[in-house]
């Protein structure tokens, strides 16, 4: 198998991948990264059989211990987030796996999250009510990050006056899922994870004592119900949520945006339906060609359970496989002019949620946000413009979550 080390640490690479993407998926579609230490997939056919694929999965410590494995002992010096990330459930396998999402997923019906629809553009009127007429103004901060911190926060029943600190925490944990962090990271996360779960644990003996219409206190019940739930199960889980529930949906609204007025002829196109009487629904299909054209989770990876061959090469338990997710939605195998931004393409079998039991079980809230946050734009900004014509946007540095960290407009 060839070997080849991906600059997910390169600035440049960070912000435009797809040049190097396409000439991998070209040339060296499956590759063993040294550096990564696994085996990466580049190709949309392979990244779909791998995510469908029992014999892989988002860890294998339900069956083998690291001795097995031959893998190292913790780092202690994560060990507050190793444990919040042994107890939710993106990195769990069934029964386990199954448990946590059948209590979670009573949340993300798709009748509550249309539901939350109203909710909302009341939220989104309130923030686009001033912006924009102070002049320039920073289109993550002031507009994409918001409205869904607020959603899952509310969902959750998070008060009003610690939702300041939730996008923070979430920065500080995500930084460990990137291939290489450093101690400074693992401090911050360390401490994040520590204050995001006191915060919890406070929250949960508060919907104990005295119980709401929200997550929270279903999860509580849940936990009181016997053995389904334990407290740090409750808790990691509402962490994960919280983190999960905003980071795609502020990557993707801003880099899609950004993909929008780089040819002003897409992002005019959508101002000239967007009170049109069928606008969500044009909406809806233009946030799944932003998602699959530019992928605010670019890579996830999967773990080894049951020996196996893969394009040649024999992995066994415990070995890990990356999966590029932003490459798979590029591919011409899969998609035509997959390098063209179309927002009527249909199908779009993008990868962006994944698929198989791990498909984001957030992925119909996310949709609804996008759709309504860009109609929303639309509406009332519908000359927005780059601050900087020839803007390419300031990343935060991260591959695993790829995200813009600020992406400066103006009105006019």
């Amino acid at each position: 198998m060839p070997t080849f080390a991906l600059p997910v640490a390169d600035p440049a690479f960070v912000r435009d991948p797809y040049p190097l993407l396409a000439r991998l998926r070209a040339e060296t579609p499956v590759f063993f990264d040294p550096g990564m230490n696994r085996v990466v997939l580049t190709r949309h056919a392979d990244i779909s059989a791998v995510l469908r694929d029992r014999r892989f999965g988002r860890s294998a410590l339900h069956r083998f211990s690291r001795d097995e494995l031959g893998w190292p002992l913790p780092d202690p010096r994560q060990a507050n987030f190793d444990a919040f990330n042994s107890n939710h459930l993106l990195d769990s396998e069934p029964p386990k796996h199954t448990r946590l999402r059948s209590l979670v997923g009573l949340a993300f019906t798709p009748r509550r999250v249309e539901a939350l629809s109203e909710r909302i553009e009341v939220i989104l009127d309130a923030q686009l009510r001033d912006l924009g007429r102070q002049g320039p103004f920073d289109l993550v901060e002031e507009y994409a990050e918001p409205l869904p911190v607020t959603v899952i926060a509310e969902l959750l029943g998070v008060p009003h006056e610690h939702r300041a600190r939730l996008r923070p925490w979430s920065a500080s944990i995500v930084k460990l899922y990137e291939p290489a962090p450093t101690p400074a990271d693992q401090d911050e996360a360390e401490q994040a994870v520590l204050d995001f779960s006191a915060l919890l644990r406070e929250l949960v003996a508060q919907r104990r004592a005295q119980p709401q219409d929200d997550l929270i206190t279903a999860l509580v019940q849940a936990e009181e119900g016997g053995d389904r739930l334990t407290e740090q199960e409750l808790i990691d889980t509402c962490i994960l949520l919280l983190n999960a529930g905003h980071e795609a949906s502020v990557n993707g609204l801003t880099a899609g945006v950004l993909a929008l007025q780089r040819d002003r002829r897409h992002w005019e196109a959508l101002v000239a339906q967007a009170h049109a009487p069928d606008s969500l629904s044009v909406f809806r299909r233009a946030v799944e060609e932003l998602l699959r054209f530019d992928t605010p989770l670019p890579m996830f990876e999967r773990i080894v359970l049951d020996p196996l061959t893969l394009h040649g090469a024999d992995l066994k338990p415990g070995d890990r496989v990356s999966l590029l997710y932003a490459s798979g939605n590029r591919d011409p195998g899969r998609f035509d002019a997959p390098d063209e931004l179309r927002l009527d393409r249909d199908p779009n079998p993008h990868l962006t949620f994944g698929l198989g039991i791990h498909y984001c079980l957030g992925a119909p809230l996310a949709r609804l946000e996008l759709a309504l946050s860009l109609r929303a734009l639309c509406r009332a900004l519908p000359d927005l413009r780059l601050v900087d014509p020839g803007e390419s946007g300031q990343y935060t540095g991260g591959f695993v979550i790829r995200g813009l960290a600020r992406l400066d407009v103006q009105a006019g």
